[in-house]
């Protein structure tokens, strides 16, 4: 087997996808967390100039963080079973990128005015938006997931990007009554509830 190791900030962010495909897949890899006073003398040898970035048995290295969770989803047979099912799980997973651009409009925003009347269109209208077209995908697929028969990185890509608003807004997900129970499903799962279970705690 290949020797895996992904590199990131010390925070869940745009890496935490792969660290839970990897648990799910129970794959061994290193996870290597740059502080950022370090980061600057890393940007150079990075392949664009941003984390995270994958590296594959010390020599190929990837950048672009759905590319990195796509590839390892393929590896470890987390993408589905078709290709029907591959383009499925490539459509929600991008959904979800969508969703955590709009988060992170609302987190770079300096104006205190503007960043609190974007971070309620966020969570009265924006976040509602999403996760009815996430529900709605999930109760169309009678298995409980969100795409074929098993566990797949549109799953994983959903409960991680749910996360922030599930835990600053636990009220929000009552109105979900099926996203809930998937969060669930996928939190139980062993080896992403022994992974969970292990996982430091970070603001995002």
């Amino acid at each position: 087997m290949s020797e895996y190791k992904l590199t990131y900030f010390d925070i869940r962010g745009r890496a935490e996808i792969s660290r839970l495909v990897f648990a799910a897949a129970d794959v061994p890899y290193t996870d290597e967390r740059v502080n950022r006073e370090n980061w600057p003398a890393l940007k150079a040898k990075t392949p664009q100039g941003q984390l995270p970035i994958l590296t594959i048995d010390g020599a190929n290295t990837l950048p672009q963080s759905l590319a990195i969770a796509r590839y390892l989803a393929r590896e470890f047979g987390l993408s589905g079973k078709t290709n029907l099912e591959h383009a499925q799980c490539d459509v929600i997973v991008q959904t979800t990128e969508d969703l955590r651009s709009e988060w992170v409009k609302v987190f770079r925003e300096q104006d205190e005015t503007k960043r609190a009347e974007l971070q309620k269109k966020l969570i009265e209208e924006i976040v509602p938006k999403f996760w009815t077209i996430f529900q709605v995908t999930l109760t169309s697929n009678p298995t409980g997931y969100m795409v074929g028969d098993r566990l797949t990185i549109a799953d994983l890509a959903v409960y991680d990007v749910m996360e922030i608003h599930t835990r600053d807004y636990p009220d929000l997900i009552k109105g979900f009554p099926a996203l809930l129970t998937h969060r669930q499903m996928v939190a139980d799962t062993p080896n992403i509830k022994k992974y969970l279970e292990k996982r430091a705690v970070t603001l995002y």
